[in-house]
């Protein structure tokens, strides 16, 4: 038995069975790992999330504390997922009365539900510095599907202003009721101001 015979029956693996296992593992050693996205932060400092609604007295206002996430999992921005959580009882409204009816069972219920949120789904570029954002919003912990359009300015410069507004149905949300003395319209609208800054990773390629 020739030296080349032996070492075959001594590992018990067939020729061709060797060079198929090289063909198929090689390519995989060789492939390199893919293009990660940019690390990007949201500065709260320098944001806000506001809302407003129509009524017969003005209801508008901020909520204080909240927090957004904006993560890339490549270079293209369309890649993006864009996660916000507010905390409802942190409303604004500049009215002490306001504040308390918002924070009651007839509209967030936050003893219930003390979360707003928002979760990008899809990122569709509709120009070269606007987005259509798709995602799940929950509030008084029913979730439904709505779009938030964006606006970047500053894109591939490291960092820039996010804008964005999304409109919703409160009803939807099961908000049936109104404030004593007050006609509120049925329509929401929430804005978003955003201060990015990408803090690692390569710039993102917009498409122009």
């Amino acid at each position: 038995m020739t030296n080349k015979s032996r070492s075959v029956f001594q590992t018990g693996m067939h020729p061709s069975i060797c060079f198929l296992a090289t063909i198929l593992f090689l390519p995989l050693a060789q492939t390199q790992a893919p293009a990660e996205g940019p690390v990007v932060k949201i500065t709260q400092e320098d944001s806000s999330i506001k809302f407003g609604v129509k009524a017969s007295v003005s209801i508008e206002g901020t909520f204080d504390k909240w927090d957004a996430t904006l993560t890339f999992k490549s270079t293209d921005p369309t890649t993006g997922v864009l996660d916000v959580k507010i905390q409802a009882d942190s409303v604004n409204t500049g009215s002490g009365f306001k504040n308390d009816k918002l924070k009651g069972k007839d509209f967030f219920d936050v003893e219930k539900d003390p979360y707003i949120t928002f979760k990008s789904t899809k990122v569709v570029q509709t120009s070269p510095s606007s987005f259509e954002v798709d995602g799940n919003f929950t509030i008084r912990g029913v979730t439904r599907a709505e779009k938030l359009t964006l606006t970047e300015s500053g894109g591939g410069t490291g960092s820039g202003t996010i804008e964005g507004t999304m409109a919703f149905d409160r009803k939807e949300y099961g908000m049936n009721s109104g404030i004593p003395f007050i006609r509120i319209a049925d329509r929401v609208e929430v804005s978003v101001d955003l201060k990015a800054k990408r803090v690692s990773g390569p710039p993102l390629n917009f498409k122009r």
